[in-house]
């Protein structure tokens, strides 16, 4: 739902009005907190992300606690930060948002895009998942605090995709290891992808691997396990009958060698 059904408020100036006075930006050429936040409105329309961080940081540190302006001064500042790419600032932001006015309309829709911007800071699922983590738990907040929210599937879909970069990490530290011959440390990598995301993609790979693991340092009873497993999960699947097929040795013929 936009911005501006959720959160009307009233302004008593136009847009338009300010047309003419943004041709040199001074803040103090506006007469009033009202006047400055349609201003800062104005320089998120015009992508003026600078301006608008000054107006919307200046906002914030001065409206009153109960000013209705504060909320939405709040959420407009993380969004000229989204806008400059400093995700970090923007995340803070859209959590000064939720923390401060969880009552406020625009508290889910903080919480939702605060979970979004630590997410864009996770670029890729091998390196440090601090910031994926805190997505994670972020969205998992939302959904917990307000479960009739708007963004409700959408967290829901986000938090799958976390699922999936959290258990491709896992995996691929057992993969490190498994090229290595380290076995040991792979297979607690591994068991880590099946324990903790058994419904990603991975974790069919990781139990694949864990056979072949368990298989290579000749723990017999792990692989049967690990192999009972898949052929409970993925009863048509080649690769897991290839694995898990045992090898079948024919019996000499007397007389033979």
């Amino acid at each position: 739902m936009p911005l501006s059904r959720k959160h009307a408020l009233a302004v008593g100036v136009a847009l338009i009005t300010f047309a003419g006075c943004m041709r040199t930006f001074n803040l103090r050429q506006y007469p009033n907190n009202e006047a400055l936040y349609v201003a800062g409105l104005q320089q998120l329309q015009l992508r003026k992300w600078d301006y608008a961080v000054q107006i919307f940081e200046k906002l914030t540190l001065e409206l009153p606690a109960r000013d209705t302006l504060l909320p939405p001064s709040h959420f407009h500042l993380a969004e000229a930060y989204s806008s400059r790419g400093e995700h970090l600032l923007a995340a803070q932001s859209y959590g000064r948002l939720s923390e401060s006015f969880a009552t406020d309309s625009l508290a889910d829709d903080a919480l939702y895009r605060s979970a979004k911007e630590y997410q864009a800071m996770w670029r890729r699922p091998v390196l440090d998942a601090q910031y994926g983590s805190v997505a994670a738990g972020t969205y998992e907040t939302l959904l917990g605090l307000y479960p009739d929210s708007e963004w409700r599937d959408s967290a829901t879909a986000q938090l799958s995709l976390l699922q999936e970069w959290f258990a491709t990490k896992d995996y691929e530290a057992g993969m490190h290891y498994m090229r290595r011959k380290a076995y040991d440390s792979a297979i607690i990598y591994l068991r880590d992808v099946v324990t903790k995301y058994p419904n990603t993609a991975r974790s069919r790979d990781a139990l694949l691997q864990l056979a072949q693991a368990y298989e290579a340092i000749k723990y017999k009873d792990d692989k049967a396990d690990v192999c009972k497993t898949l052929r409970e999960k993925y009863p048509n699947d080649p690769e897991v009958a290839a694995i898990c097929t045992p090898v079948v040795t024919a019996p000499a013929v007397p007389g033979t060698r």
